[in-house]
This record gives C-alpha cells, structure tokens and sequence, in this order.
C-alpha cells in the first residue's frame, strides 16, 4: 500500500474588508433647506402631501427647516432619495441629497 502525496491547494481566501460597505449598503438622506420664497405653511402642505407626513410632524420638520436652516426629511436608498429631491424641486423647495453620517 502506497503513500499518497498531499495534495497543495491554492488558499483561496480573500481578505475582505468588513468595515467597507457597498453603496447599496449604504444610507443616503434627502435634505430640504431654507429659502426665502415659499411660506411655512407651503412646505408644510408639500410635506404632507409628498411624503403623508401627520401634521405634528410636517410641521416640526418646516420648523427645522425655518429655524436651523436644513432638516433630513427622509433615509434610505440613494436612487430613492434622489427621487424625493427631485420632487422637492418640482414643488419649489431646495432639496439635495446626502449620504448619512456613520
């Protein structure tokens, strides 16, 4: 009976960086900033209306808007916060979109 020879196999293992996150991983805000043309009670409406905000909270975010210059009015992916953005512009507001502190 003969001794069979081990057999070298190529180490196949990739180092992986686990603190890297592709951008699909990745959460992305849409940002709504402070203008001096449209009326609180504007962008109240299109937070209600755009995003079905409850009136306690469109107004909490206008108030932001108004007093702190920006609020985040929505998270997630990049391809859908570009879209609320969009939509922003389309109802006058000055929106942009960002990725989310870590």
């Amino acid at each position: 009976m003969g001794v069979m020879a081990g057999v070298a196999t190529p180490d196949t293992r990739e180092d992986v960086d686990l603190h890297s996150t592709t951008d699909s991983a990745r959460v992305w805000q849409t940002v709504v900033w402070n203008d001096p043309v449209n009326l609180m009670s504007y962008v109240v409406h299109v937070f209600r209306e755009y995003f079905g905000f409850p009136r306690a909270t469109a107004e909490r975010l206008m108030l932001a808007v108004h007093h702190d210059g920006h609020a985040v009015v929505a998270e997630g992916a990049r391809e859908q916060m570009e879209l609320h953005a969009r939509a922003m512009h389309d109802y006058g507001l000055w929106a942009t979109v960002r990725e989310a502190p870590r």
